[in-house]
């Protein structure tokens, strides 16, 4: 079971870090997606489990940074300078199988947490 949390409210320019724990079950990489009210899920951020692969969305590039603490299977995504528009429920997964390149696929994640309401103002 995927936990999420550390969502909140912040404002606009603000920052926050979201936590992901896992039981501990072996995963080949882990990742962040958000969905907006009224808009579909969209890819944020992942990265592979080694740690050698890291994959951001071009909105989040240069404020967001996906990382992960082995030793107590978390996952963490650090939000910076946050914008109205990261305005989401942010769920975190985890998957097997398939390569980098398909990281920002909400098809190749195999296990999914419930997600943690993010709300910035402006």
């Amino acid at each position: 079971q995927l936990q999420a949390s550390g969502g909140g409210l912040v404002q606009a320019g603000g920052s926050l870090r979201l936590s992901c724990a896992d039981s501990g079950r072996i995963v080949s990489y882990v990742g962040w997606f958000r969905q907006a009210p009224g808009k579909e899920r969209e890819f944020v951020a992942a990265m592979s489990w080694r740690g050698d692969r890291r994959n951001y969305a071009d909105s989040v590039k240069g404020r967001f940074t996906i990382s992960r603490d082995n030793l107590n299977n978390t996952v963490y995504l650090q939000m910076n300078r946050l914008k109205p528009e990261d305005t989401a429920v942010y769920y975190c997964a985890a998957g097997t199988g398939y390569s980098s390149s398909h990281y920002h696929l909400a098809g190749a994640y195999n296990y999914w947490g419930l997600g943690t309401l993010v709300t910035v103002s402006s």
